[in-house]
């Protein structure tokens, strides 16, 4: 620890002595103990014969939902059946929420089956120094944390772990000098994509430290040929255009977004406003939720159409807004009610919905630049590509650059996937084909324990 750190230290004494908060409490009802086991100094821990020695502790976002949260589901998910399938498992798995606050409406929509597993992973007992710890969240998070949240890795009470891999990413052409600092302080760090390799090798990252693993997407619960479509009349609502019938059913454009400038939201509406009107047989839907804002988004919406454009002679465009919350398990129907998936994003860590909506085979128009060059391809999509690079004037990434999606070639892609249906349907059955491939859980799996395999056997 340098001075640096030391200095954060009373920070973390205070988070100490915060109260707990009630759905912290109900959380820990849920998973029938007030400590865990699984973080209980190194002198509690008494471990199971029958269990193996060795020991992975996940520490992620897993009650809160989100991009983490998701992300770190989907690796435990494909663990554990990887590890259902093998004899004697090499280690065993344990989780500990980490790195952003609880969200009790986001536990009640997870799946029955995936709750039991959280509350079973949630009671392995890890012995420190036979552990792996994988700190799955931003890394302002790790310890010492700069925000209020259980520290990963452990304290020093805790015991001193095996080793210690940060699990990270971000959006932006680089990792500010923070961050390069705490990815150094870990034995590894894994990103999702080539992308992420170069941005943290080229900010100062260790080589040596830095692991791309990929993320998995879970084929068989985003398979088109199991759901209906979801109703959308019965969770949306309209913003803008006219309520008319039409005989004709109108081609659905889906966008997966929280309602932040980055993701480009400002970019997509203008393009499907500019490039279509109410004489158009189509529609707009945005699943979308506040990020640091009100969640008034019929409102915003409005604003910004009036102040930037011109309505056209037969009328918007009609837009809808989804912004209730939709269980997961409901997500894959929400993919099948859409023709295409649009996401104009000014960066993305690895595009969690657009991978989603590729393994549904919908076909996806999305900037090509930051984590979606990893898997977007002419064969498998409708790359957008780039107007030029723009500067993030505020926030923790004030100084980096994003990239600027090219407006005018999004109504371009836009007006081709609907006068083009068949050629859609073609690139949308090869991204599943392509995901399938590449991000099944099982080679995913097999990725992660070869790494932690290697791990175990040359320490530190």
């Amino acid at each position: 620890m340098d001075s640096g750190d030391a200095h954060r230290q009373p920070a973390n004494a205070l988070f100490l002595l915060k109260p707990i908060s009630i759905l912290m409490i109900l959380l820990a009802i849920l998973f029938s103990q007030s400590i865990p086991h699984n973080l209980r100094p190194k002198k509690f821990v008494d471990v199971k014969p029958e269990d193996p020695p060795r020991c992975v502790l996940w520490m992620a976002p897993f009650l809160s939902g989100g991009g983490y949260s998701s992300e770190a589901w989907s690796y435990v998910l494909a663990l554990h059946t990887y590890f259902n399938k093998q004899e004697t498992p090499f280690f065993k798995l344990g989780i500990r929420q980490h790195g952003d606050g609880e969200n009790l409406v986001f536990w009640e929509g997870l799946p029955l089956d995936i709750r039991n597993l959280a509350m079973e992973l949630h009671q392995t007992e890890c012995q420190m120094d036979q552990s792996i710890v994988v700190c799955h969240s931003e890394p302002g998070a790790w310890h010492p944390p700069l925000f209020q949240t259980f520290p990963c890795p452990p304290p020093a009470g805790y015991g001193r772990p095996r080793a210690t891999i940060g699990r990270t990413m971000f959006e932006t052409d680089r990792v500010n000098e923070e961050h390069v600092r705490r990815c150094n302080g870990m034995d590894f760090v894994w990103v999702p994509t080539e992308f992420h390799v170069n941005a943290f090798i080229e900010s100062g990252v260790d080589p040596v430290k830095v692991r791309k693993i990929v993320q998995p997407v879970d084929y068989e619960f985003f398979n088109p040929s199991s759901v209906e479509p979801l109703d959308l009349g019965s969770v949306a609502t309209q913003v803008l255009g006219s309520d008319k019938s039409n005989s004709r059913r109108a081609f659905v454009f889906l966008s997966v977004f929280k309602w932040e400038y980055r993701k480009g939201w400002d970019v997509l509406l203008a393009s499907y406003l500019k490039e279509f009107s109410g004489r158009d047989c189509v529609s707009l839907y945005l699943l979308t939720n506040p990020y640091h804002t009100e969640g008034d988004f019929a409102y915003k919406i409005i604003e910004f159409v009036d102040s930037d454009l011109v309505q056209p002679v037969d009328g918007w465009a009609p837009v809808y807004v989804i912004d209730g919350h939709i269980p997961h398990l409901d997500i894959p129907k929400l993919y099948k009610a859409a023709d295409a998936f649009v996401l104009p994003s000014r960066g993305e860590g690895w595009g969690r919905p657009i991978v989603e909506a590729m393994t549904m085979s919908l076909p996806v128009i999305t900037t090509n630049w930051s984590g979606p060059t990893e898997y977007l391809t002419d064969e498998n999509s409708y790359p957008l590509a780039l107007a030029g690079m723009n500067e993030v004037r505020e926030g923790a990434f004030k100084g980096h650059l994003r990239g600027e999606p090219c407006g005018e070639r999004l109504q371009v892609l836009m007006r081709h996937v609907v006068g083009n249906p068949t050629e859609a349907k073609i690139r949308g059955r090869q991204a599943r084909v392509d995901m399938m491939r590449r991000f099944s859980p099982e080679i995913v799996a097999h990725t992660v324990v070869q790494h932690l395999h290697h791990i175990f056997e040359n320490p530190r």
